[in-house]
């Protein structure tokens, strides 16, 4: 029997609104996958530290608050120090797509915006895990 894959879904900053979270977790799971999910306003050191002990594959970030430019970069950063250089960090919510790029390059490796299908969520890391 294979090792399922593990998710920590996380909430960063002061963004309280958790709906779509909560439906691409609940998703998640569905599709087999071990699903964490943290709850709302974490600091990104929380979010990395639970990431850490939580041994998980895949990091989903969601955020609607405006303040991804600074919080998603802050995550991969503090994952990277930590080591967990394997793990797969995707990020979703209210994002520009002129913002994209920027968070791609700093380490976000795919950016899911509303309307995406939570399908196209799921192939994803089931493709790109390591």
């Amino acid at each position: 029997m294979s090792k399922r894959i593990r998710v920590l879904v996380a909430k960063p900053g002061l963004d309280g609104h958790d709906r779509g979270a909560k439906v691409v977790a609940r998703a998640l799971r569905d599709a087999g996958f071990e699903v964490i999910y943290t709850g709302i306003r974490l600091t990104p050191e929380q979010i990395a530290e639970a990431a850490l002990q939580e041994d998980v594959n895949v990091v989903a970030l969601s955020l609607l608050s405006g303040a991804h430019n600074t919080l998603f970069p802050k995550v991969v950063e503090l994952l990277r120090q930590k080591g967990m250089n394997d793990v797969l960090i995707i990020g979703g919510g209210v994002i520009p797509d002129a913002d994209i790029p920027g968070l791609k390059a700093a380490g976000i490796a795919e950016v899911f915006t509303p309307g995406t299908p939570t399908s196209a969520i799921v192939e994803y890391i089931k493709a790109n895990v390591k």
